[in-house]
């Protein structure tokens, strides 16, 4: 099984492959946002969680045995965390371009896409969330989001400050991503990272974990223990 996690805007993209999945086709694992499948029996998933430590409680709730893991940083991102404090293979922007130089080469996202199974966007944050619902693809995050293969589960966890959650464009913008076929896991409210109270946190790691295993285990990628 293949396992992507992401931080948005503001964190890391990575991606856990698992191997050895029944039921799956075979998953090479490319770092990206986004669920991959290649006929080898793996499930992929990709998570884009806001802080490191998400990244590990994560990973100490789905088997890491099983996973192996690929991180998909964005430029704003590299300011909450250092390459050393993540266990994994790390790609941002500049790999996209380093991978092509002429017609012909592989493409990164294209790569990354066709390559997971499924895909998890946690946190989404306000900015990620317009350029998704616009169809914006201005970084290797939301390239693999506009080239992702809507046959795969796609989640994402919306996180912002409750007046940006509250505004009219939220709903629309989050109603295109349904309509899209991607699967919520809808923001709590709780004391926000700027110190407010309300409405706009990413959803506990927990409830993020469940809804994954959920998703897998209906495409038979993962036994609920």
């Amino acid at each position: 099984m293949a396992f992507f996690f992401t931080f948005m805007a503001q964190l890391v993209i990575s991606i856990i492959q698992a191997v050895g999945i029944p039921g799956w086709g075979v998953c090479g694992w490319i770092a990206t946002i986004s669920f991959f499948g290649t006929n080898i029996g793996s499930a992929v998933v990709m998570l884009i969680p806001t802080i490191m430590f998400t990244v590990v409680a994560v990973f100490s709730f789905i088997a890491l045995s099983m996973l192996e893991v690929a991180v998909v940083t964005t430029e704003r991102a590299k300011h909450f965390y250092t390459p050393q404090d993540v266990p994994v293979t790390l790609y941002s922007d500049a790999d996209e371009w380093e991978m092509w130089k002429r017609r012909s080469d592989p493409v990164l996202h294209i790569d990354l896409r066709k390559w997971a199974d499924l895909m998890l966007v946690a946190p989404l944050d306000a900015n990620t969330l317009g350029k998704v619902a616009s169809g914006i693809c201005d970084n290797l995050l939301t390239c693999v989001i506009r080239a992702w293969d809507r046959s795969k589960p796609l989640l994402f966890c919306p996180a912002m400050n409750t007046a940006m959650w509250e505004h009219p464009i939220t709903a629309q913008q989050v109603g295109q991503l349904r309509a899209f076929g991607y699967v919520e896991i809808p923001c709590v409210a709780k004391k926000l990272v700027c110190g407010d109270q309300g409405l706009g946190a990413m959803a506990e790691v927990g409830t993020i974990v469940d809804k994954v295993k959920e998703i897998l285990s209906l495409h038979g990628g993962f036994q609920q223990s």
